[in-house]
């Protein structure tokens, strides 16, 4: 029965597949403006007639993070004077840098435990907010290397804050708001009381904890954000509180990202090429799961060591399968302790983030992703044959590759040094639960996780320190908007040209082959940067079991 779950997710996913991304693709191309859009744009001066070039399409980008980032450090620092607090006091300096650069580029990596440290204003005001403003900001850089590729001889791009307020009302606010009453109906909380103390049978006292977490939950699994208003994340009963709710949560992780390849095909005119890019996501995302279930279950003969770190209401198979659907994506929310799964398993999750989470990522990156992983398949496809790489009817040239190359070596560099740099420092073995291979792999995971904005952690690490809640800090900034640069960049390069006849020559970029060559091209990229590091984590602690 374990495995009737699965089945029953990719009915659900196949089911939303074609209805949402059709309304995603109308939601982006439609002429006419909704009357609470309409108050949003007057009262913030917006002009919905003027569309962008790719340079201010990314300076409104990178404006409204960083007044995000500021607002919500301030917040964190003065939450002790605000309603709600129930006794908590500020943020401490680093912690409250990690936080606010954490969940405004979608990371939502917590060095913290929710239920101690940020009050419920906090969470609502700043987390949740955020949520849905920094997955809105990722669908919005999708949307526009998709126009980059549709259009052709212009510079205009779109409006970055209609892209904005139409994502956030017309996509984000309706489904998380089914979303949260799903959740409580299941039995999430939804409350905005402080911490109760009871007294138990046994003559003990325990905390009961409040908050409105349904309303964060749903945000958090939808825009793939993953911060957990508990420390357990979605491991905790208020939260998650049962089967349904757990399968849930991973079908709105996987809800739109899986749905805008649909978005994609409509928006360029060629259905078939979002069949080819979700078909890509697929192999990997189905090749990912029966790595990381197998080899849980392969221990499972150990039954007790099997489900040491795991979820016991959900099993091995939900546990794998929420794991794998949270690194797959940005989303970086839990319902079991990563840090527990077999060796290699764990070396499979790490994997998944250094795909650079396509399969099929997040919301938005996810799809930007594997178009930049598609153009590079061309232009590699091109050299093989010996003919100049076209990817729908635009030319790849000098300046197109090195964007892409630039988009490409932004995680290995970040990861990579990131590790080095604090495996050297001798104040890192306080941090660490674990020595040899896995405590080495708790590090490469923290830099993993947070240069391609996932969250999720191996939980031996104490990562509360000043040096990784600023070095991480850093590596979630860069890991999150240089790549949007580069892909904002392109996409206004490739608007830019003219279409090109197509000819017996031309690679088809909609077929099963091509999209086995997108498949094959994001593992030998990763497997070429990742595998000597893997090899001195995960592999060796595997070898050495």
């Amino acid at each position: 029965m374990a495995f009737v779950q699965i089945l029953v997710l990719i009915a659900a996913l196949v089911a939303v597949h074609r209805p949402l991304g059709a309304y995603m693709a109308r939601t982006f191309t439609s002429e006419r403006h909704l009357w609470p859009e309409r108050l949003v744009y007057r009262f913030a001066g917006i002009r919905t007639d003027r569309e962008h070039s790719w340079r201010i399409y990314l300076r409104n980008i990178l404006a409204v993070s960083l007044l995000s980032v500021l607002g919500l450090y301030i917040l964190q620092r003065v939450q002790q004077w605000l309603p709600m607090a129930h006794g908590l006091g500020p943020v401490e300096e680093t912690q409250a840098w990690n936080t606010a650069t954490s969940f405004v580029t979608n990371t939502n990596w917590q060095s913290y435990g929710g239920e101690t440290t940020m009050s419920h204003l906090t969470q609502m005001l700043g987390m949740s907010f955020q949520n849905f403003i920094s997955a809105a900001v990722g669908i919005c850089v999708a949307i526009v290397i998709i126009r980059g590729i549709a259009r052709h001889g212009t510079d205009k791009l779109g409006n970055f804050w209609v892209d904005l307020v139409r994502c956030n009302f017309r996509i984000l606010l309706p489904i998380a708001f089914i979303g949260a009453i799903l959740l409580i109906a299941g039995g999430a909380i939804q409350n905005f009381n402080a911490a109760q103390h009871v007294h138990t049978l046994t003559g003990g006292t325990q905390i009961i904890p409040g908050g409105p977490v349904a309303s964060q939950e749903a945000i958090k699994e939808l825009g793939t954000n993953g911060g957990g208003f508990f420390n357990a994340n979605s491991a905790h009963p208020f939260e998650n509180p049962n089967g349904l709710t757990n399968l849930l949560e991973i079908f709105l992780i996987l809800l739109i990202p899986f749905a805008l390849p649909r978005t994609y095909g409509i928006m360029v005119g060629d259905k078939r090429q979002g069949w080819a890019v979700l078909g890509a996501m697929a192999v990997l995302a189905i090749g990912s799961l029966a790595a990381t279930t197998a080899l849980q279950l392969h221990f499972a003969g150990d039954h007790l060591a099997a489900m040491e770190g795991k979820e016991a209401r959900f099993g091995i198979v939900g546990s794998s399968l929420f794991a794998t659907a949270t690194t797959l994506t940005s989303t970086g929310a839990v319902d079991s302790m990563h840090s527990s799964y077999e060796p290699i398993s764990g070396g499979v999750l790490i994997f998944n983030m250094l795909l650079g989470e396509i399969a099929p990522g997040g919301v938005g990156s996810g799809l930007y992703g594997m178009l930049v992983i598609a153009i590079m398949s061309v232009f590699i496809s091109g050299l093989m044959v010996g003919r100049t790489p076209v990817y729908m009817g635009k030319r790849i040239g000098p300046t197109e590759v090195k964007l892409l190359s630039l988009y490409i070596l932004v995680v290995p560099v970040l990861v990579l040094v990131g590790s080095a740099v604090a495996i050297a420092l001798p104040s890192t073995a306080a941090s660490l639960a674990n020595g040899g291979p896995h405590g080495f792999s708790e590090v490469l995971y923290a830099f993993t996780s947070a240069s391609n904005n996932n969250g999720s952690a191996f939980a031996g690490l104490n990562a509360n320190t000043p040096f990784f809640n600023v070095a991480l800090g850093f590596a979630m900034l860069l890991g999150r908007f240089l790549p949007m640069l580069f892909v904002v960049a392109l996409a206004g390069k490739l608007a830019s040209k003219e279409v090109v006849a197509t000819n017996s020559g031309t690679l088809r970029t909609h077929t099963p082959l091509f999209a086995g060559v997108m498949a094959g091209i994001a593992l030998i990229v990763t497997g070429l940067s990742f595998l000597p590091t893997l090899a001195l984590g995960p592999l060796a602690e595997g070898l050495m079991k």
